[in-house]
């Protein structure tokens, strides 16, 4: 088993960063042959979620329709980010992804997006490869 991480910094309260090619970075660094990869993100105001990648479109209507199901500024018990941690539950904080001969099993449409929702920050990505 195999552990890796990278830091990203967003830019804005929302944003939505894929990073499909930095998951599949460290399958190849790690070797793997055939597993899985566990994704996480160790944060309670961000998500990663599996999605299209190749209409940028898809991403906006993601955080516009959150935006819609779970206001800023809502009637929250608790107090200033509230919504940001609705939307991560919502998404999750984990993804687990087969590899086989050293690829990720991706759908010809799918990539991996890691999901801000209390920006700007330093955030952190997990990943753990396990060979199978």
């Amino acid at each position: 088993m195999a552990r890796q991480e990278f830091t990203l910094r967003t830019r804005r309260r929302t944003e939505v960063v894929e990073i499909t090619d930095k998951v599949r970075a460290a399958v190849s660094d790690a070797k793997l042959a055939a597993g899985l990869v566990h994704i996480f993100v160790p944060h309670t105001t961000a998500a990663v979620t599996l999605n299209e990648r190749i209409d940028p479109q898809v991403v906006t209507d993601l955080v516009g329709h959150l935006e819609r199901l779970v206001p800023w500024a809502g009637p929250w018990a608790h107090q200033g980010n509230a919504a940001a941690h609705v939307k991560a539950s919502l998404l999750g904080h984990s993804l687990v992804l087969s590899v086989e001969d050293g690829e990720l099993e991706l759908g010809s449409w799918q990539g991996i997006f890691f999901c801000e929702f209390h920006g700007p920050r330093a955030r952190t990505v997990r990943l753990t490869l396990q060979p199978g």
